[in-house]
């Protein structure tokens, strides 16, 4: 899990908003067109188009809108793009297994769900070199939680994992190599995107890329 800084609301969303009258005020089943797509494009952009909960890569295909705090709780605007994020697995295909913001659905628990857009949420978690993910501390109930809640230690996602581990794990690079292909690794590219599974690398071999 990667922080996402949030950023101003999109200004396509904050006009759409802004019709609202005494005839018609705006909910989120009525966002669609233009402030719609100028939501999910603005998300995916903060978050580098890596999912918000497993870091695989986003595509506009494959991935949705997601409500941190569900919509479901009288007390969540669900209009507040601060509570949005973008989730991989938009739609399911039969016999894959549920995970992320499609498995999560309505659950919350501000004690047990750790979220994207907290600042120290990447030191919550720790990987293996299998892709094994694992709360950084044992005794950490939110990580476990949040672990199983979202099935961030599926097969399916610890092999990806594995995947990029992998080409790190190769005995022929030099400490030289291998530093500056974690620090190339870790730094967004000119398109604005983070690699897949970065906290994956920071953790496993964050420390060559400063020496």
């Amino acid at each position: 899990m990667k922080y996402v800084e949030k950023r101003h609301e999109p200004e396509a969303y904050t006009q759409w908003r802004a019709l609202t009258n005494e005839d018609w005020q705006p909910t989120y089943g009525d966002l669609s067109g233009d402030p719609k797509a100028s939501v999910k494009r603005s998300l995916m952009q903060e978050q580098g188009y890596i999912c918000c909960y497993c870091e695989r890569r986003l595509t506009e295909g494959d991935s949705h809108i997601e409500h941190f705090r569900p919509q479901s709780d009288p007390a969540v605007d669900p209009l507040d793009y601060g509570n949005l994020l973008c989730s991989c697995q938009k739609q399911i295909r039969k016999g894959e297994p549920r995970h992320c913001g499609n498995l999560k659905g309505d659950w919350f628990d501000s004690e047990l769900l750790i979220s994207p857009l907290d600042p120290d949420c990447e030191n919550r978690f720790g990987f293996e070199g299998d892709g094994l993910i694992k709360p950084a501390d044992k005794n950490d109930r939110a990580a476990c939680e949040t672990i199983t809640r979202l099935g961030l230690n599926l097969p399916k996602l610890n092999e990806l994992r594995a995947g990029a581990i992998e080409p790190f794990l190769d005995d022929s690079l030099t400490h030289d190599e291998l530093s500056r292909f974690v620090s190339g690794y870790l730094t967004m590219g000119a398109d604005g995107r983070f690699s897949e599974f970065w906290t994956t690398i920071k953790y496993l071999f964050g420390d060559y890329a400063a020496a």
